[in-house]
């Protein structure tokens, strides 16, 4: 199932998902709840935290691009937080409006007791829900009508970020002190440590007026930004990946001219550029790179159809000969069977989806595996419309609102798969077009052996230009953050 490539606009990496968000994510929700370890510190001593009602303007390379909106208010139980936040991203030349929400209430302490988080973009919409209670979070989510709840166990007392930042700049910690946070993501439903670093005072300049402020790293995946806060706990600017800051302003001032904006192209800045164009790619049985800028633990780079040898990659065309007529469920690996569960953002289980897989693969006549994920992908490429989308994928709002990027189509064609009875999970990595490697997103099914497939380009097995760098959930793609920026490629030969 050969894909002429055409048009770059069909690929639309990961980075608005997995890098760009970094920045926001700290305080926005999509990094909220960070289990902070008791033998760093303490936060029992903290005195209050006065009320705020804070804006800042949000920009990439000085082109402002939207703004957020935090409130800290005081409560008889506590404190409740606020926040919103707007933007007008570009993605592959097409401009989208994007509307964050989160809203916590936090105990004296500065612990979460609720939280609630959406994230709005055109059709699309991502709302979690969650509720701490001793050592576990309760968490339920929403999309596209679906509801699931799920029960995390949490070792330790869980905060939000911006409290974390009031305690920091309230306990006038000194230079050099480090401290680790397990933060829970509602954008993976999954948690990963961040890094802080309590680097010192530094006077910088907000509007023109210089302003004490006491800096700060944090670091999660390889990834770092850097926060500047005031004696209050108010974040003064913030500056990440991709040439993206936030800075303090007021009001009048963040809500002025932002539709006039919008961001970068962001798959194209976060691209990496090839030494040589890459011919036939469709023919192509082998592909061997040079690949430097990649020690982050964490990755997948080798195994399967990639051999990795520091610094050479070489990639090999899988074989669709002598794959099994049937799989036997019960004659499946441990491996295998988890990528047959349902999960947050792959419904396999939703009636929707398992009936439309039946409608597909034909459950009347029996057909061989490969015969069914040939079907499966070749509906996905077919009916959803490949354009860029800028929330949280998930199978469901893809088949609801038959449009995506790399990550919708390949949430729905592991849900499908699964619910067609075949082990399938989600890969990503980068991908060649024109000259430049693009964030990507396919998949990885099982038919007697792992397969590499991708339902945008509808190939089975995909190309040899697919460089894995991460597989299995949407959490791992995390793991990508590190390499924005550093990883570079030369091809060797093809």
């Amino acid at each position: 199932m050969a894909f002429a490539r055409k048009h770059i606009y069909r690929i639309v990496g990961l980075i608005f998902g997995v890098a760009f968000l970094l920045l926001f994510s700290i305080r926005t929700g999509l990094y909220q709840k960070v289990f902070l370890r008791p033998q760093t510190l303490s936060l029992s001593s903290i005195g209050e935290v006065s009320e705020r009602d804070s804006w800042m303007n949000i920009f990439q390379n000085d082109r402002k691009i939207g703004f957020s909106h935090t409130t800290f208010s005081r409560e008889p139980s506590g404190y409740l937080l606020q926040e919103t936040v707007y933007m007008r991203i570009n993605t592959m030349g097409m401009v989208q409006d994007i509307n964050i929400k989160t809203a916590g209430r936090l105990h004296p302490d500065f612990t979460i007791a609720e939280l609630n988080f959406q994230i709005d973009s055109g059709r699309f919409r991502f709302v979690v829900e969650g509720t701490v209670s001793g050592n576990v979070l309760s968490v339920q989510t929403e999309s596209a009508g679906d509801r699931r709840k799920m029960d995390f166990k949490i070792p330790e007392k869980t905060y939000l970020m911006v409290g974390i930042m009031n305690a920091v700049a309230s306990a006038e910690f000194e230079p050099g002190q480090k401290f680790v946070f397990q933060v829970f993501d509602p954008a993976t439903m999954g948690q990963q440590p961040v890094f802080v670093e309590v680097i010192g005072p530094e006077d910088i300049e907000i509007k023109g007026i210089q302003k004490r402020a006491t800096k700060i790293s944090l670091s999660l995946k390889g990834a770092t930004q850097l926060a500047w806060i005031d004696d209050t706990g108010d974040v003064l600017k913030e500056k990440g990946l991709l040439g993206v800051a936030l800075e303090k302003t007021d009001r009048h001032d963040a809500l002025y001219g932002v539709a006039l904006e919008s961001s970068e192209d962001l798959t194209q800045t976060a691209s990496v550029p090839s030494n040589m164009i890459i011919k036939d790619l469709d023919k192509l049985d082998r592909l061997r790179l040079e690949i430097s800028g990649i020690s982050l633990p964490g990755l997948r780079i080798n195994g399967g159809r990639q051999s990795f040898k520091d610094p050479i990659l070489e990639i090999t065309r899988e074989s669709l000969s002598g794959l099994p007529e049937d799989l036997n469920i019960s004659d499946l690996g441990e491996l295998e069977k988890v990528f047959l569960r349902p999960s947050p953002f792959i419904q396999s289980d939703n009636q929707k989806i398992q009936d439309l897989a039946d409608e597909i693969v034909g459950a009347a006549s029996p057909i061989s595996p490969l015969e069914k994920l040939e079907r499966l992908v070749g509906w996905v490429h077919q009916n959803i419309e490949k354009r860029p989308v800028l929330s949280m994928p998930d199978a469901l709002s893809t088949l609801e609102n038959r449009m995506g990027d790399c990550n919708e189509h390949a949430m729905l064609l592991a849900a499908l798969a699964r619910a067609a009875g075949i082990p399938c999970r989600v890969e990503a990595g980068l991908v060649y077009l024109r000259g430049r490697f693009y964030y990507h997103a396919w998949n990885l099914a099982y038919l007697g052996r792992w397969i590499t497939i991708d339902a945008l380009f509808g190939q089975i097995p995909a190309d040899v230009s697919h460089i894995r760098f991460v597989t299995g959930s949407q959490q791992n793609q995390l793991d990508l953050m590190g390499l924005i920026g550093r990883i570079q490629i030369s091809v060797i030969n093809q």
